[in-house]
C-alpha cells in the first residue's frame, strides 16, 4: 500500500521536534522502596563510564546507605534552597540546570509539588522545559501518581493521592524501564526498615502498604508499562510503513452490517474477548449503497453498534467503496489479529456468481485470521438488504422509458443519415442522462430496454428480435456492456456525492459549533450557541443544564419555547450530570424520558451539567456518527465553558492582585502625606498647650495657622481618597450649572492662600468668556489640584500662570509653572494612578491628577500635560461649552 503524504510529513515533522528535543526515560515502580532511584543511578554510572556528561540535578536518598553510596563520584548540582513558613527546603535548581546543560541530567520523583515562588508549580514542568532545551533526563514515579490511574489508586487503597503526572508525559517518553519487586520482598525491605523509618514503615504498612493494595498496584504498573510498549509498537510500524499485522497480543475486530443476526455476531465477539482477555473493536462499513437502505434495514447494524458499547468493545464507522478494503485496511492499522464476520446467508449460486465479502476476506487477509460466526436466526426472518428500496420508484421507470422511447424516435428520424455506432451513442447517452437522474434500478433497466429497442428497429432482420449478422451481435453485446458501465458507475458517483454531502455537512456543522463557541465569552452565551447549533444542526428541541447550588441541576437556556420540559425531564438530567453517563431516550437508562441527555464534560473528569436534545424524530440518534457529531459538539461546549470559568477565575485573580497592589500603593502613597500635617498639627498643638501662656500671642497665631493650613491640606487629601473611591466605583455624578471662571479660579485660590504665599500669580481671564457650564464644586477641586501640583514641583518664589480662554466650542484652563518640566513619556503617564514624578520634600500620593482626568472626562472634556518654552510645565483642560451661555452680569439685569 502507498504510504500516504501527509502522514509522511507529519512523520517528517514528529522526528526533527525529536531531534531538538531531550530524551526522557522514565523509571517506572509500582509503589515506594522498589528501587526506581537505585536502578537510575546504576544507569548514570554506566553511562558516565561510557563516557557521557551525566549530572544529578536532584536526588533523593530517603537516608538509604546503598542508594547514597552510589552517589559518590558524580557530579551534582547544589539545590535551590527555598524558605518556607520557617523552613528551609530543598528544591531542583532549574536555572543552574539549564546553565550547566549536560549531556543526561538525573531528576528524582517528576509528581513532585514545587515550593511556593518556585517558577514551574510542578517538578514535571521543570523537567518538560529541560528537555526543550536539548538535555537527556532521567526521572523516576510511582503507577499512584498517573493521572488517569489516580481515581483507581485512590478507590484501592482509601488514600488520595495528592501529587500527580499528567498521562502525556508518560506517552511522550521515549523509554519506560519498569523496577518491579514482588510483594513480599517489598514488605520485607519495609519490615528491615530500608524503605521507611520503622514507625513510619509499620504505619505505612497498615494503610498504603498492604499486600493486596501493592498486588493491585504491581498490575497497574505491568499493564500501564504494556500499554506504552504496544503504543512505540504502534508507532514504529507507522514510521516504518509496516502493513503486516505483528501478534504480538491478541486484538480482536468484528465487521457487522445491517444483517438480522449482527447483534448475535456482537454478542459471540464479545465471548471470543472475553476467553481471550483481548480488546475487541466494533467495525461497520458504510458504502455508497448504504443510504439506498431502509430505514428498518439500517437500523439494525445501529443497534448492533448500540449494544457493542453497552458491551465495552470500541465502535468504530467507516466509509467506502469496497468492505473488504476498508475492513482489512483498518485492522492491519490497529494490529488486530484476529477478524470474526457471519456467515454469507446467500444461497451457493449466489455466492459463485457475485462473491461474498467471507470469500474476499480470507483471500485477502494474509497474517490475520478469519473467524465466520453461525447465524442461529430462521432464514425467513433475513429481509433482504441489496440496496432496494422499500418502495419501488415507478416514476423514475417511466422516465426511463420515455428517454428510451425518445433515443429511438431520434435515431429513427435521423435514418438512414446517420451510421448505426451513430445510433448506440444516442442510446449511451440516453442511459447516462437516466443513470445521473434516478437510481440504480431504473438506469440498469434503461441500459436493457435501449439494447432490445436498438435489437428490434435498427438491426436486420427489422421488427423482430432475430439477429441475422454477426457483427449485429458484437455491436450489440458491447453496447449492453457499455451500457450496464455507465449505468453503474453513474450511480456510484452519485451515491458517493451524497455520502460525501453528508460528511461535508457533519463537518461543517462541527466547524461552526467550534467557532461560535470559541467568539462567545460568557456561561449564558456558550449555552444558547451551543443550544442553536445543536437544533439547527439535528432538528431538535435543547435545553441545557448546569449544576448550581448543592450540586442541583438548574436550567440555563432552552431553544425553543421549552414545553416539554417537566420534573421527569429534570430528573434524567440532574441523573446524567451525578453519574456522567447519558440517559433518555433511545438509551437503557429513563428511557421513558422525551428527550437524550447528554453530560457537559468539563476538564479533570468532571461533569458540568447536562444537555437535553428532544430531536423530532423518535429514532433520531440511531446513526452512530449523528451521536458522535452530536457529543462532539457537547464537549466543545464543555470546553468553551471550561475557558470562560478559567477566563473568569483568571479576571477574579487579576482583579485581586490589582487590588492588593492599590492597595499597597495607596498606603506608601498617602502614608507620608497624611503623617506629615498630622505630625505637623501635633507639633503645633502640643506647643501652645504646653507653652500655654509663655508663648507670645503672635507665636500662638502662627502655630494655630500652621495648624489650620496642615488641617486644610489633610482635608484635600481625604478629599482626594474619596473622590478616587467615587472614580473607581462609578458613582461619579455631575451637579451641572452656570459658573463664572473668574469665581472658581478664586475660591480655588483661597484653598491654597497659605501654601501659594510668596508666588507670583499670573492670571488671565478672557473678556467674552462669561459663563461656563459645569459642576462647581467638581471644577473647583480640579483647580485646585493642579495648582498644587505646580507649587510643588516648581521652585519656591517662581511664577505659576492660570488662563481661561475661549476656543470654538470649548474652554480652555491652563496651569502653567516654571518647574523642571516633563522627562519624555511622563506626559501620558502623569494621570496614571499613584505615578509620581521625582519625590519632592512634600511627597504627594499620586491621585490629584488621575482625580481631574477622570473629572473632566466625566465632563466630556480633555485634559493633557506638556512642556513649556522656556523651562517648566502646563496643563491643558479643554471643556465642551454650550453656544448660547445664559446672561450675566450687566445683560443679566438689562
Amino acid at each position: 500500500m502507498r504510504p500516504d503524504p501527509d502522514q509522511l510529513l507529519q512523520r517528517v515533522r514528529l522526528e526533527e521536534q525529536k531531534r531538538a528535543r531531550g530524551r526522557l526515560k522514565v523509571f517506572f515502580g509500582m509503589a515506594a522502596g522498589v528501587g526506581k532511584t537505585y536502578a537510575m543511578l546504576q544507569a548514570a554510572r554506566r553511562l558516565r563510564e561510557s563516557g557521557r556528561d551525566v549530572v544529578i540535578g536532584y536526588v533523593e536518598p530517603h537516608g538509604r546507605p546503598e542508594t547514597e553510596a552510589l552517589l559518590a563520584g558524580l557530579e551534582q548540582l547544589p539545590p535551590q534552597r527555598v524558605e518556607y513558613r520557617g523552613t528551609s527546603l530543598r528544591e531542583l535548581d532549574l536555572d543552574a540546570s539549564l546553565a550547566r546543560r549536560p549531556e543526561v541530567l538525573l531528576v528524582d520523583e517528576l509528581a513532585h509539588t514545587n515550593s511556593s515562588g518556585s517558577r514551574h508549580a510542578k517538578r514535571w514542568q521543570d523537567v518538560e522545559e529541560i528537555l526543550d532545551a536539548g538535555i537527556d533526563v532521567y526521572t523516576t514515579i510511582n503507577v499512584q501518581h498517573v493521572e488517569s490511574l489516580n481515581d483507581v489508586v485512590s478507590a484501592i487503597t482509601g488514600i488520595p493521592v495528592r501529587e500527580t503526572v499528567p498521562d502525556f508525559i508518560l506517552a511522550e517518553s521515549d523509554e519506560i524501564e519498569l523496577v518491579d519487586l514482588p510483594p513480599d520482598e517489598l514488605l520485607q525491605r519495609f519490615s528491615e526498615g530500608k524503605v521507611y523509618v520503622p514507625d513510619q514503615a509499620k504505619l505505612a504498612s497498615q494503610q498504603f502498604f498492604r499486600k493486596g493494595n501493592l498486588i493491585a498496584l504491581r498490575e497497574m504498573a505491568l499493564r500501564k508499562v504494556a500499554e506504552n510498549v504496544d503504543a512505540q509498537m504502534r508507532g514504529y510500524r507507522v514510521a516504518h510503513t509496516v502493513q503486516e499485522t505483528w501478534p504480538v497480543a491478541e486484538r480482536l475486530m468484528v465487521c457487522i452490517g445491517p444483517s438480522p443476526f449482527a447483534k448475535q455476531l456482537v454478542r459471540a465477539a464479545k465471548r471470543t474477548a472475553t476467553q481471550l482477555h483481548a480488546a475487541w473493536i466494533v467495525v461497520n462499513v458504510q458504502t455508497p449503497d448504504w443510504s439506498r437502505l431502509p430505514d428498518a434495514v439500517r437500523s439494525r447494524a445501529y443497534e448492533a453498534l448500540h449494544l457493542a458499547e453497552q458491551l465495552g468493545a470500541e465502535t468504530i464507522t467507516l466509509s467506502g467503496d469496497n468492505v473488504t478494503t476498508e475492513a482489512l485496511a483498518f485492522a492491519r492499522s490497529r494490529n488486530v489479529s484476529k477478524i470474526l464476520i457471519g456467515k454469507p446467508a446467500e444461497p451457493l449460486w449466489k455466492r459463485a456468481l457475485r462473491g461474498s465479502i467471507l470469500d474476499r476476506l480470507v483471500d485477502q487477509s494474509g497474517e490475520i485470521d478469519i473467524y465466520a460466526v453461525s447465524a442461529r436466526i430462521k432464514g425467513s426472518e433475513i429481509a433482504p438488504i441489496h440496496g432496494l428500496r422499500s418502495k419501488i420508484p415507478w416514476r423514475e421507470y417511466a422516465v426511463a422509458v420515455l428517454v428510451v422511447l425518445g433515443s429511438t424516435l431520434l435515431g429513427l428520424s435521423l435514418q438512414p443519415g446517420i451510421d448505426l455506432a451513430d445510433v448506440v451513442m444516442i442510446y449511451l447517452l440516453g442511459i447516462v442522462g437516466v443513470s445521473i437522474r434516478t437510481s440504480h434500478g431504473p438506469g440498469l433497466a434503461a441500459c436493457l430496454l435501449s439494447a432490445t429497442t436498438f435489437n428490434f428497429f435498427f438491426t436486420t432482420p427489422y421488427y423482430t428480435l432475430a439477429i441475422d449478422r454477426a457483427q449485429f451481435v458484437i455491436t450489440f453485446v458491447v453496447m449492453l456492456i457499455v451500457g450496464l458501465t455507465i449505468s453503474g458507475l453513474t450511480s456510484r458517483v452519485r451515491a458517493q456525492a451524497s455520502f460525501a454531502v453528508e460528511r461535508e455537512r457533519r463537518t461543517h456543522a462541527l466547524f461552526e459549533a467550534t467557532r461560535s463557541l470559541s467568539a462567545v465569552g460568557s456561561e449564558g452565551e456558550v449555552l444558547a450557541s451551543a443550544a442553536r447549533q445543536i437544533a439547527e444542526t439535528f432538528e431538535a428541541e435543547v435545553a441545557a443544564f448546569l449544576l448550581g447550588e448543592h450540586s442541583r441541576v438548574v436550567l440555563r437556556t432552552t431553544s425553543h419555547d421549552g414545553e416539554w420540559i417537566n420534573a421527569r425531564e429534570i430528573g434524567v438530567a440532574q441523573w446524567v450530570a451525578d453519574n456522567g453517563r447519558r440517559a433518555g431516550l433511545g438509551t437503557a437508562t429513563l428511557s421513558g424520558a422525551e428527550a437524550l441527555h447528554l453530560p457537559i464534560p468539563g476538564a479533570g473528569g468532571r461533569t458540568l451539567g447536562a444537555l437535553a436534545v428532544r430531536p423530532a424524530e423518535v429514532h433520531g440518534f440511531q446513526d452512530p456518527e449523528r451521536m458522535r457529531l452530536l457529543e462532539a459538539i457537547v464537549g466543545q461546549a464543555g470546553a468553551a465553558l471550561d475557558r470562560t470559568r478559567l477566563a473568569h477565575i483568571a479576571q477574579e485573580a487579576e482583579v485581586e492582585v490589582e487590588t492588593e497592589r492599590m492597595r499597597n500603593a495607596l498606603l506608601s502613597a498617602v502614608s507620608h502625606d497624611l503623617r506629615t500635617p498630622l505630625a505637623t498639627i501635633q507639633g503645633a498643638l502640643s506647643g501652645i498647650l504646653e507653652r500655654g501662656e509663655r508663648l507670645p500671642a503672635d507665636q500662638q497665631k502662627e502655630l494655630l495657622e500652621t495648624a489650620r493650613s496642615e488641617a486644610d491640606r489633610l482635608n484635600r487629601l481625604v478629599h482626594n481618597l474619596l473622590d478616587l473611591t467615587r472614580v473607581q466605583s462609578g458613582d461619579l455624578k455631575l451637579n451641572l450649572d452656570w459658573h463664572p471662571p473668574e469665581e472658581l479660579i478664586g475660591a480655588a485660590l483661597s484653598q491654597l492662600e497659605r501654601s501659594l504665599a510668596g508666588r507670583e500669580l499670573c492670571i488671565s481671564i478672557a473678556p467674552e468668556l462669561s459663563l461656563i457650564r459645569v459642576d462647581g464644586l467638581l471644577l473647583e477641586q480640579v483647580l485646585i489640584n493642579l495648582l498644587e501640583n505646580a507649587e510643588r514641583y516648581s521652585p519656591a518664589g517662581s511664577p505659576i500662570e492660570v488662563k481661561a480662554m475661549r476656543d470654538p466650542g470649548v474652554v480652555v484652563l491652563e496651569i502653567c509653572d516654571r518647574g523642571r518640566g516633563f522627562t519624555p513619556g511622563e506626559e501620558r503617564r502623569a494621570f496614571e494612578r499613584f505615578y509620581r514624578a521625582q519625590p519632592t520634600e512634600r511627597g504627594g500620593a499620586g491621585i490629584g491628577l488621575t482625580i481631574c482626568g477622570a473629572i473632566v472626562r466625566a465632563h466630556g472634556g480633555t485634559i493633557e500635560a506638556r512642556n513649556r518654552d522656556g523651562g517648566g510645565a502646563c496643563l491643558r483642560v479643554s471643556l465642551p461649552l454650550p453656544e448660547d451661555p445664559p446672561p450675566f452680569g450687566p445683560e443679566a439685569r438689562a
